[in-house]
């Protein structure tokens, strides 16, 4: 009865585990932790069981041993999950730098097509943003992919210097909402999420017409799950479904939002 009852809770929890993707890695890591102190408290469980039953017979003891072997055998299942989360974290940061580095790649084609000598437009209407202005300049494009390649290979803190760096020597450049974007990102996979937060927030209050701000909303949203603050989580995610409902964020935030009735 009791290897039943052992393999239904963490049947449980690896159900709930599976779920957990739908809102955020870091929620991942925690379902992680909460099924490593279950098969703690287990062990801990059966060694008060081998000591109280040893001298009622090998039959007992013999029980003890398989139920050993089952919890060894979970706590495999739970590296091998790990690992899967963290190959499965690298690969979507890699897409995401990926995808960034192509649209920057469009827009400045774009920007060099408007501003082309002899059409440059003097009544062009200014951006809804306060600063990002203008085609890249070669030294920008350059700092920026720079701080972008410290971040793709896991060297946040490095990223983090990188970025407010750029920002700081190049605060009208059409990438400054991204910079901010990928220094609060940064702060998020260092799990300082008040930094991430705060970063987040300023893209979203300084450039609320760059198409960053879905996706700064939704690493928000992460950031205040990952603090344990679920109702503000919900609410950012409202609010992204509604402001921006064709954004891949809002699609995500569905699916976050489905997930947590």
């Amino acid at each position: 009865m009791l290897r039943i009852a052992l393999f239904l809770t963490l049947s449980l929890g690896w159900a709930s585990l599976s779920t957990a993707g739908l809102f955020s890695d870091d929620e991942a890591h925690h379902k992680i932790a909460a099924l490593q102190q279950q098969i703690q408290g287990m062990e801990e469980r059966v060694a008060q069981m081998e000591n109280t039953t040893r001298s009622q017979g090998v039959g007992v003891l013999s029980q003890l041993d398989a139920l050993k072997s089952d919890l060894a055998a979970l706590r495999g299942q739970i590296e091998v999950h790990t690992h899967d989360i963290e190959t499965t974290q690298k690969r979507q940061r890699d897409l995401y730098v990926d995808l960034d580095s192509r649209l920057r790649k469009l827009e400045n084609v774009g920007g060099v097509a408007a501003d082309a000598p002899g059409q440059v437009d003097s009544a062009k209407p200014a951006s809804s943003d306060p600063a990002p202005v203008g085609t890249v300049t070669a030294d920008e494009s350059s700092a920026y992919d720079a701080a972008l390649g410290l971040f793709k290979s896991g060297n946040y803190q490095g990223a983090i210097d990188s970025f407010q760096s750029f920002v700081g020597v190049h605060p009208n450049s059409q990438l400054a909402p991204s910079a901010y974007y990928w220094i609060g990102n940064s702060y998020f996979n260092l799990r300082d999420y008040k930094s991430a937060i705060a970063n987040q927030q300023k893209l979203v209050s300084q450039y609320p017409g760059s198409t960053k701000v879905p996706d700064a909303m939704l690493n928000i949203a992460s950031c205040q799950q990952g603090l344990g603050d679920a109702s503000e989580a919900k609410k950012t995610l409202k609010n992204i479904v509604s402001k921006y409902p064709l954004s891949n964020a809002a699609e995500l935030a569905k699916k976050r939002l489905a997930s947590t009735k």
